[in-house]
């Protein structure tokens, strides 16, 4: 597996190693050992699956408080998407500053988003698949959101004129000014 550290500390693009032939490809997208070999220790207990219809959906940007903070590895099944990292410990050095990057069925790109990051996603392609691994259950008394078009954040969605297609959640959703983050930066 290659391991990709980005400008933020603690996210990561991960592509697994894929072995092709006139079939199509092999790849195991997930392990355990492999990913402890790498550096990595999380415990997922669920996995989920999405998909966005439409060219231009965006999902985010959203994150899961503490006691049921959710680590993320993200990736596509299908078509694309542009999967974002935002930090939002307080007191960070990188404290509203954002990566992202294009994953799609055919690159095998993972998106390694820990807990503390908002995380959201736009769509490249219809019926775009997204699946990702969380290290907590999902708690709605935890459940949040952070606008995703904030100006104080500047996420370049890679839209190109599309307007985007949300969710009534993430349309009504604080701009990070407004927010209160529950997380630290215990750097």
């Amino acid at each position: 597996m290659k391991v990709e550290q980005t400008q933020l500390s603690g996210v990561f693009i991960l592509t697994p190693n894929r072995f092709g032939d006139a079939r199509g490809f092999f790849s195991e997208s997930y392990s355990k050992r492999v990913m402890a070999d790498a550096g990595f220790d999380y415990d997922f207990v669920q996995d989920n699956h999405s998909v966005s219809a439409q060219i231009g959906t965006v999902r985010g940007l959203h994150f899961q408080s503490p006691p049921h903070a959710q680590d993320k590895l993200v990736r596509c099944g299908q078509g694309a998407l542009f999967d974002v990292a935002v930090d939002i410990r307080k007191g960070s050095p990188t404290y509203g500053k954002w990566v992202g990057a294009e994953l799609t069925a055919e690159n095998g790109k993972q998106l390694m988003v820990p807990a503390g990051f908002l995380h959201g996603f736009s769509t490249r392609a219809p019926n775009t698949e997204i699946i990702y691994k969380c290290t907590d259950y999902y708690a709605p008394e935890c459940d949040g959101a952070v606008r995703f078009d904030c100006p104080d954040i500047g996420i370049d969605w890679g839209l190109n004129g599309v307007d985007a297609v949300l969710s009534a959640k993430d349309a009504a959703a604080p701009t990070l000014a407004d927010f209160d983050s529950p997380f630290v930066f215990e750097g």
